[in-house]
């Protein structure tokens, strides 16, 4: 169990909840064996039970565990990249923010019948004309 813990990062107790929540060890005895296969086949099945697939137009809100189309159907795709971006808009019933990744180039697909704004990037710091304001960093003060 310990080298599962290592190998992911995580603490033991995590891994002997795993065991009770149904991962297979290879004998009761000490210390306690975990066949990698059913490891990767324990976690595939988790990670498969836990998605919440949202339709075209549906973010997800994590405080109400649903998939739902936001509020009046509106929604801010805000770039992150050049390519790929994040769908935001408030759920209906708790106000919550809510979140959808979504690329540039599936836009279309992912939103549906909603209303996109889509923003403008911020200015990267590389990407920046200004001067920076730290020019006199490493020079020595006069007294």
């Amino acid at each position: 169990m310990e080298g599962v813990a290592d190998l992911f990062g995580i603490h033991k107790n995590t891994v002997r909840e795993w065991v009770r929540r149904g991962l297979p060890v290879m004998n009761e005895q000490r210390p306690a064996l975990i066949l990698g296969q059913d490891l990767r086949i324990f976690l595939q099945d988790r990670r498969t039970k836990n998605k919440r697939p949202c339709q075209p137009g549906q973010m997800y809100c994590v405080r109400c565990r649903a998939s739902k189309f936001p509020d009046g159907n509106m929604a801010d795709y805000l770039p992150t990249t050049e390519k790929l971006g994040t769908l935001q808009g408030f759920c209906p019933d708790c106000g919550c923010m809510m979140n959808r990744r979504a690329s540039l180039a599936k836009l279309e697909q992912v939103r549906g019948k909603l209303d996109v704004a889509i923003t403008k990037a911020p200015e990267q710091l590389s990407n920046s004309g200004q001067p920076t304001v730290n020019l006199h960093f490493g020079q020595e003060r006069k007294p």
